[in-house]
Parts: C-alpha cells; sequence; structure tokens
C-alpha cells in the first residue's frame, strides 16, 4: 500500500537534473551550495577534501607536493618566535629559564713515578745501546723499530752508536687497485680475422663482459691466424664450450706458442679437450689452466703429455 506522500514522489523520478542545473545562474549555483552545506555539512559519504565548500578564489600555483608542504611548514614553525607567557598584571615571564647543565670535566693529575737514587744514576749515564737491551728484557722490545741496529752498532766504537727510529711506525705502503684492462676487444677481433702482422700478442684478462660468442670467434680467427703467438683470456668467465673452441683451434694453428686460461669456469671436460688437443699440435710451449673445478683423470693425462713432450711447460693444475 503507498502512501499519500510517495505518490507525489514519483513525478520526481524522470526529472534530469543535469538540465535543471545548466539553467541555473552562478548566483543560485551558490546559494544551492550553501543550502547543501547546511543540510548535511558532516556527510560521511564524502572525501574530506569535499566536505567543506572551496572558499579560495585563487588560481592553482602547481600540483599538489607533500613533501614540499611538510618541509615549509616546519620551516615556517621553526622561523616563528615562541609566544612570551606572562603572568597577568604583574609582567612577569611564567616558568624559569632554562640553563642546560655543564658536564664536569675530568681531569687526571699525572702521577710521578720515584725511583731509587741508584736507578736514575744508572738509567741516566746509560747508552743507548744498554736501554735498547733492557727495553727486551722489559717486553717492550717490539714498541723499537730500528731495522739498521745491529749495523751501525757494528760500525762504532764500542758498539755505543745512535739508535734510530726509536718508538716509530712503519708506513704502511698503499695498496693501488688494478687499472681496467685497456684491450679493446672488437678492434682486437677485426685485427684477428684480418690477420694483421702488427698484432702478435692479444691479452683479454679481467674483461668480465666479453660474450661467450664472441670469445668462440676468437679461437675461430686463431685457425687461420699466422701471427699471434701469445693469447690470455685468463679471468673472462669463460667455460667448457669456449674450452672446446680454443681446443679445435690448437688442433690446426700452427703458429701460437702461449695460451693463458686461468680462473675460469672451466670444468674437466673442457680442460681434457684441451689436453688431449695438444697432441696434435706441435708449437704451443706453454698453456696456463690453473684455478680450475679439475677432475683427477687429468693428471694422469697431464704426466702422458710431460713424457711425450720434454719442451711443453704447463702450471699446475
Amino acid at each position: 500500500m503507498a502512501l499519500p506522500f510517495q505518490k507525489e514522489l514519483e513525478k520526481y523520478k524522470n526529472i534530469d537534473e543535469d538540465e535543471l542545473l545548466g539553467k541555473l545562474s552562478e548566483e543560485e549555483l551558490k546559494q544551492l551550495e550553501n543550502v547543501l552545506d547546511d543540510l548535511d555539512p558532516e556527510s560521511a559519504m564524502l572525501p574530506a577534501g569535499f566536505r567543506q565548500k572551496d572558499q579560495t578564489q585563487k588560481a592553482a600555483t602547481g600540483p599538489f607536493d607533500r613533501e614540499h608542504l611538510l618541509m615549509y611548514l616546519e620551516k615556517e614553525a621553526l622561523e616563528q618566535k615562541d609566544r612570551e607567557d606572562f603572568v597577568p598584571f604583574t609582567g612577569e615571564k611564567k616558568g624559569r629559564v632554562f640553563i642546560p647543565k655543564e658536564k664536569p670535566i675530568e681531569t687526571r693529575k699525572e702521577e710521578k713515578v720515584t725511583l731509587d737514587p741508584e736507578l736514575e744514576e744508572a738509567l741516566a749515564s746509560a747508552s743507548d745501546t744498554e736501554l735498547y737491551d733492557l727495553a727486551a728484557v722489559l717486553g717492550v722490545h717490539n714498541l723499537l723499530n730500528n731495522p739498521k741496529f745491529d749495523e751501525e752498532t757494528a760500525n762504532s766504537k764500542g758498539g755505543k752508536g745512535p739508535v734510530r727510529n726509536v718508538v716509530k711506525g712503519e708506513k704502511v705502503k698503499p695498496i693501488f687497485e688494478e687499472p681496467p684492462n685497456p684491450t679493446n676487444v672488437e678492434v682486437s677481433l677485426q685485427q684477428m680475422k684480418a690477420n694483421d702482422p702488427s698484432l702478435q700478442e692479444v691479452n683479454l684478462n679481467n674483461i668480465k663482459n666479453i660474450p661467450i660468442p664472441t670469445l668462440k670467434e676468437f679461437a675461430k680467427a686463431l685457425e687461420t691466424n699466422t701471427h699471434v703467438k701469445k693469447f690470455s683470456l685468463a679471468a673472462t668467465r669463460s667455460n667448457d664450450p669456449v674450452a672446446i673452441a680454443f681446443a679445435d683451434m690448437l688442433k690446426v694453428n700452427k703458429t701460437l706458442k702461449s695460451l693463458n686460461v686461468e680462473s675460469n669456469f672451466i670444468t674437466g671436460t673442457g680442460i681434457l679437450a684441451l689436453v688431449e688437443a695438444l697432441r696434435e699440435n706441435d708449437t704451443l710451449t706453454e698453456i696456463k689452466i690453473d684455478n680450475q673445478f679439475v677432475k683427477s683423470e687429468l693428471k694422469e693425462t697431464e704426466g702422458k703429455l710431460h713424457k711425450k713432450r720434454r719442451s711443453f711447460t704447463m702450471v699446475a693444475i
């Protein structure tokens, strides 16, 4: 059963609110805002920024920056002086003036050490050599840093030469980091492919960012190169595929005399391929494969290789 006032509200269901608001003037819209504020000033359904009407007439100076606003408010608060609170009708300030407490300075009095007259006379007349021996007996000889003591006492008359550098620490020698490898990888690769006669040594040590395919290209270029005699790729993160590529190169190359693959991630499989390839190579005289993950079976292969070629140099693996 519909109530009488509900029937009257039925005619307002299909009203276009946008059309009605579009017909209102600016003054009527402001008046409507005031009416809405009075009707529901604390509506929990509205965001906090919309619960109070906008009373500013200035245009926005920029986007909202919370951190900048907090820094500005903190700066203003620090620059503003505190309000002085006076007692009514007297003009006297309330409270007491804060005076920070001063921490007492501890003064240590040096204790005077008095010795027997005989000991004082003996120490006053003792030579530097005798004082040095006395320090050694008392266990403070480590404080006496005198590497030239023996030489000076031997050359002096009666062994009473001056003791230098007493109670003086040694200078710490600075340890400098190794400079980066200046080798240009791309230029060196192109020179090897072109068989440049001026390029006889290639050093790629400690260059960590060389891709594996590029390292394989170096091995491929060495197959036809007739001028490079020394090739180093230590600490380049090379792995077994790189070692196998250089093993294939050693079977063909007849110019290379030294190969360095130390400090890489080459396991027993890769190193065994290198050692087996040396059976077909008569020109390589030095190979460095230290600091690798090696299987015990390589020791036997290395022994056979030394029996076959005595002029060959291999670093311990």
